[in-house]
């Protein structure tokens, strides 16, 4: 109960002296307010987990003061409290936003118990929002699958900053698993039991991708009809992971910096900026330092981010992972599917550790997958494994035009190779855009301009 935080809004001094003196005994840090203009501005100045309102109030309607508070922070837990008590009035408190109703006068003991369960409620409701994020699985190094040196020492790094708030730049090819090493980090520091929240900042659109990590306020703009809370404020306590952070527009690595440097952010249209307390890890499949040097990221953001690189090699360079991650996704997919596979024929075998997988470990498990789905005995054959080309494969030069203008022939290539990547990934644009080695944004531009 000591990180909790009480206002207490209610113009009787009396009342507002003892509750507070109450409560700081029992631990509680404690605003007072005598207004429900002085409590607006102190909720809006911080964020208080519990919020004790008076229905009656000399300059505003009690009732309405609920609302605006709920309107702030949809997480707070509002008791209202009235002398003038009755069902009705509780009904349209709790309406607009209060979590409970107290009648005057109550003794303290009856208050500090309904305060201490709403608390609780609230940290249960939490901590399911948080399993069922990682509804997945739980995160150790043993969903990171791999017996080389190479995993070793990612594994080494991995336990060595757990414990430390160190931002760590994860980079690595699309595929080779750069969320599950953030979620492993995460799982053995000492954030684990608080919130793990991923973002891929190539998948938003650049006009929402702000608003997304940092929330809004009511009015921002055309759409917000209420004051939003932003990942950072999601992840606080906790641990973010911006994925493709390569991919931030320039604008957003500024406000980006300022939080990493400052510990605080804006919400979109506010004037007040709050505290966060966040352990923030980055990924990304491109070479940053490049971008550095072509002047598409801020140096000084690539500096902040790259305190520690953990780098995760291609499934080609280390294959003497590929055994284990085949029999993980063996198990895994034949007790999803329901199937009786155990192994692989020779033939099977030694195509899938001949093959270079391109895609890396989500290439790997995907044609596991698709082999455990297909197959009729015991055994995954060859026949299961390989893709089949189209049947109607065509030569590169039939989907060129006729003429030698350079920009009409590299459009035409652009548009055959989108086709063929949207066709691969069963049109799901995230993964095309990731085989085009594309930015999402420019993807769905380049979708537009050929009209496919």
């Amino acid at each position: 109960m000591a990180d909790e935080r009480i206002l207490i809004i209610d113009d009787e001094e009396s009342l507002r002296h003892m509750l507070s003196s109450f409560l700081a005994k029992e631990g509680f840090a404690v605003a007072v307010a005598a207004s429900g203009a002085a409590g607006l501005a102190l909720a809006k100045a911080g964020r208080h987990n519990v919020v004790l309102c008076d229905v009656v109030l000399p300059d505003v309607d009690g009732l309405s003061l609920v609302e605006q508070l709920h309107g702030l922070d949809s997480h707070q837990l509002i008791l209202v409290m009235s002398a003038y008590g009755s069902l009705e009035t509780a009904i349209e408190a709790i309406r607009r936003g209060a979590r409970d109703y107290l009648s005057k006068p109550f003794q303290p003991q009856e208050l500090l118990l309904k305060i201490r369960r709403l608390v609780e409620e609230e940290r249960l409701r939490e901590e399911n929002l948080r399993l069922q994020r990682e509804l997945a699985g739980r995160w150790s190094f043993q969903s990171i699958i791999g017996r080389s040196a190479a995993m070793e020492r990612v594994f080494d790094q991995v336990a060595k900053v757990a414990n430390h708030k160190t931002t760590i730049l994860i980079t690595g090819e699309s595929g080779t698993g750069k969320e599950r090493v953030a979620r492993a980090i995460h799982h053995h520091g000492q954030r684990r039991e608080r919130a793990f929240v991923a973002v891929n900042c190539s998948a938003i659109p650049e006009a929402l991708l702000e608003s997304e990590l940092f929330g809004h306020v009511r009015g921002a703009f055309t759409s917000a009809s209420s004051h939003k809370r932003g990942l950072f404020e999601e992840a606080d306590g906790g641990t973010l992971l911006l994925d493709e952070v390569a991919e931030l527009p320039a604008t957003l690595q500024v406000k980006l910096l300022r939080a990493i440097q400052e510990e605080e952010i804006r919400r979109v249209g506010d004037t007040k900026t709050l505290k966060v307390d966040v352990r923030l890890l980055a990924a990304t499949s491109k070479d940053l330092a490049a971008a550095v040097a072509a002047g598409q990221f801020r140096e000084e953001l690539y500096y902040r981010l790259n305190v520690m690189n953990i780098h995760i090699p291609p499934l080609r360079e280390r294959p003497e992972d590929i055994p284990p991650l085949l029999e993980h996704f063996l198990q895994q997919f034949a007790r999803k599917l329901g199937k009786n596979v155990s192994g692989f024929s020779t033939e099977a075998l030694a195509y899938l550790l001949g093959y270079p997988w391109a895609g890396n470990v989500r290439e790997l498990e995907n044609r596991v997958e698709r082999a455990v789905l297909l197959s009729e005995g015991e055994q995954i054959t060859l026949a299961q494994l390989v893709v089949a080309p189209p049947p109607t494969a065509r030569r590169l030069t039939d989907f060129l035009p006729e003429t030698l203008s350079i920009p009409e022939n590299k459009a035409a290539l652009e548009r055959h190779l989108i086709r063929r990547a949207l066709e691969q990934a069963g049109g799901n644009k995230t993964q095309a855009a990731k085989l085009l080695e594309l930015s999402y944004r420019a993807l769905l531009m380049k979708v537009t301009e050929y009209g496919l």
